[in-house]
């Protein structure tokens, strides 16, 4: 879901073709957007009506399809923005592709995000917290696991904290 975030805010900025958009993406994300990910969207956008497509014809060459995004797709890319289901939440590129767009939510709408991946962070703790209790009481406990195990819990804390100061930043309490 985060490739359809990042495809209509690029069609926000300007109509573009699709070789162009694939250059955007790659120039101000880590993702490269491939063919097979990029027109299917792009098919699916425009039959729900947030993407509108034009043939601009070129001199001695087919003519080339520029895309641009319609009142719909603004409204349809705020919605995916505010929204990060819990099936979502745990996965580091749909939070951060939304939190890297803040700028374009209310602060109850930041907030829920931010919840959202909280839930999916102290979910992944006690999972993690569970498998290292289990790891210390097995009889064959590994030294590395446990250093990875360590680590994770470590990282899914340290995360948790910046919620608490992304919280207040957003205009939470």
């Amino acid at each position: 879901m985060y490739v359809d975030i990042l495809i209509l805010s690029h069609l926000r900025t300007a109509p573009v073709h699709g070789y162009e958009l694939k250059r955007k993406v790659a120039a101000t994300t880590t993702f490269a957007l491939n063919n097979n990910t990029l027109y299917p969207a792009l098919r699916r956008f425009e039959d729900q009506g947030a993407v509108r497509k034009t043939a601009v014809q070129q001199e001695g060459r087919p003519a080339r399809h520029v895309y641009d995004l319609t009142d719909l797709g603004d409204e349809l890319l705020h919605d995916m923005l505010a929204d990060l289901p819990p099936d979502l939440a745990g996965v580091e590129e749909e939070f951060l592709t939304r939190l890297g767009m803040f700028d374009d939510l209310e602060p109850a709408e930041r907030q829920a995000v931010l919840a959202s991946r909280d839930a999916a962070l102290a979910a992944r703790i006690e999972h993690l917290e569970g498998l290292e209790a289990r790891a210390e009481a097995s009889a064959h406990n590994r030294e590395w696991g446990a250093r990875v195990s360590a680590e994770l819990l470590a990282r899914a804390r340290r995360e948790r904290a910046w919620l608490d100061e992304l919280s207040r930043a957003a205009g939470g309490s």
